[in-house]
C-alpha cells in the first residue's frame, strides 16, 4: 500500500470516528450513550429512540448504489431479526460522502427502486433477490423504508473536523492548540479503543463518560492523530505553542525525561542534556538574573547515572546534584544554588523523583515542569503555581524535535 493510499484509508476510518465524536458532543442529555460498530457504524440510544448509522467516506469516488446496496441489506437483515421479535426496532441511516454522483439518487426511494438497485445483484453468476431470500414481502419493504434515512451529502472530512474542534473549544473554553493536541487527540484515542473491544456491551460509551475521559490535559502520541497530522508537524506544533521565544525568561525550567531501556544511547541523552543546557540557560557576565534548567531522568539505572555523570564531568560540563561530599544528605539548598558566569554550572540534575518536590518546595521564583513520557504520566504535582506540561513522545530523539 502506498502512503497516499493508506492516507486515504486511515482518513476513511477517522472519518468514521469523527462522526461518532461530533455525534456524543451533540447529545443532548448527558446519559445519552452511542455504541460503536454495534449494529452498525455507529449506533445512538437515547430516551426516545435508537438509531443504527452506516458511515462512509468516499472522497475520491463517484456515488453508484452499488457502493451503498451492501449496507443496505446489512440493515435490512436488522430489520427481519426485529420483524421476527428477535430484536428491538431502531432508524436506520445512511450517512456518506462521495466526490460527486449524488444525483443519481431521488429520494425518497420506493420499494421498486429498493428492489432494483440495492436488493437485486449477481454473485458467482447467480440472480439474488435479497428480499425474496429473507422471505419480506413490499409491505415489510415499505415499513423498512419508513424506517430509513439516507443522505449521500455528508459533509467533507475538513469540515467535520473543524466542527469538532469548534465544538471542543466551546466546550472547553480553550485554544485551537488545546482543543486539537489535548482534547481531540483523547476522544479519537477513546473512540479508537472503543472499536477494538470484542464486546459490543464494553464498546458503549455516554457522553458524560465520554467528556470524563477526554477532558485530560496530557499530549498523548496517539498513532492515529500523528498519521493525520504528520510527525513533524505534529512535533512542531507542540515546539511552537510550549518552547518558543522562552529564552528571555529567568525561569525555573525542570525537564523530566523518560527512558526506554531498549532504545537507550548515552550518547542520544548527552546531546539531550546538551541541547536543553544551551537553549534554556542564560549564564552571561551580563545577565542580570542568570538560570539553568534542572532535568530528572526517569528509569534510568543509578551506576549509568553515575557513569553519565563521569562522562559529563572529564568532558568539562558542570553540573549540580545537590550532594555537597561523599555521604552527604541530598540538599535542596545546594542544588538550588543560581546558576552564574562565575560557577558555570550549566545543568542541575535531580537523581531521584522523591528529590523533585523538595527542589519544587525550595524555590521561589516561577516554575515550570516540562514532563515527557513514554506510556503513562510519571509525575503529578498538585501545586497550581507551577506551569505543568505532560507531553507523551515515542523516543527521546522527539523531544530535540520539541525543544
Amino acid at each position: 500500500m502506498t502512503k497516499r493510499s493508506a492516507t486515504e484509508t486511515i482518513l476513511g476510518y477517522v472519518y468514521q470516528f469523527d462522526y461518532t465524536i461530533l455525534r456524543l458532543l451533540n447529545l443532548v442529555n448527558i446519559d445519552d450513550s452511542i455504541t460503536v460498530e454495534g449494529i452498525e457504524d455507529v449506533d445512538i440510544k437515547t430516551i426516545d429512540e435508537e438509531i443504527a448509522t452506516q458511515c462512509k467516506y468516499y472522497a475520491k469516488t463517484e456515488y453508484n448504489h452499488s457502493i451503498i446496496a451492501k449496507p443496505m441489506r446489512l440493515m435490512l437483515n436488522h430489520f427481519k431479526e426485529v420483524k421476527e421479535g428477535k430484536k428491538s426496532q431502531v432508524q436506520y441511516y445512511l450517512y456518506g460522502h462521495y466526490k460527486s454522483g449524488q444525483d443519481k439518487l431521488v429520494l425518497p426511494i420506493t420499494v421498486e427502486f429498493l428492489k432494483k438497485h440495492f436488493l437485486t445483484y449477481t454473485s458467482n453468476k447467480v440472480k439474488h433477490e435479497y428480499h425474496i431470500e429473507l422471505g419480506l414481502d413490499n409491505r415489510d419493504l415499505e415499513n423498512f423504508i419508513q424506517n430509513l434515512t439516507i443522505n449521500i451529502n455528508a459533509v467533507s472530512y475538513v469540515d467535520q473536523y473543524e466542527e469538532i474542534i469548534d465544538s471542543f473549544k466551546k466546550l472547553f473554553n480553550c485554544s485551537r492548540f488545546q482543543a486539537e493536541h489535548y482534547y481531540y487527540n483523547n476522544a479519537l484515542k477513546v473512540i479508537k479503543e472503543l472499536a477494538i473491544k470484542s464486546k459490543v456491551e464494553d464498546r458503549q460509551i455516554s457522553k458524560r463518560k465520554f467528556l470524563d475521559k477526554v477532558d485530560n490535559k496530557k499530549l498523548l502520541f496517539n498513532e492515529w492523530f500523528i498519521a493525520l497530522k504528520g510527525k513533524k508537524q505534529f512535533l512542531a506544533n507542540l515546539r511552537k505553542e510550549y518552547f518558543t521565544s522562552l529564552n528571555t525568561s529567568p525561569f525555573e525550567r525542570f525537564f523530566l525525561i523518560e527512558i526506554n531501556e531498549r532504545q537507550y544511547l548515552r550518547s542520544d541523552l548527552k546531546e539531550l542534556l546538551f541541547l536543553i543546557s544551551r537553549k534554556w540557560s542564560n549564564l552571561s557576565k551580563r545577565a542580570t538574573t542568570p538560570f539553568c534548567p534542572y532535568v530528572y531522568i526517569h528509569n534510568l539505572p543509578a551506576e549509568e547515572l553515575i557513569n553519565l555523570k563521569s562522562e559529563l564531568y572529564k568532558e568539562g560540563f558542570k553540573i549540580s546534584d545537590g550532594f555537597d561530599f561523599a555521604g552527604a544528605s541530598f540538599s535542596p539548598e545546594s542544588i538550588c544554588e543560581t546558576a552564574n558566569y562565575n560557577n558555570q554550572i550549566k545543568l542541575k540534575i535531580i537523581n531521584q523523583i522523591d528529590y523533585l518536590d523538595l527542589t519544587l518546595k525550595e524555590i521561589k521564583r516561577t516554575k515550570e515542569v516540562y514532563q515527557f513520557y513514554i506510556e503513562n504520566s510519571y509525575y503529578t504535582n498538585s501545586h497550581q503555581e507551577i506551569k505543568h506540561i505532560k507531553i507523551q513522545v515515542d523516543e527521546i530523539k522527539d523531544i530535540k524535535e520539541i525543544i
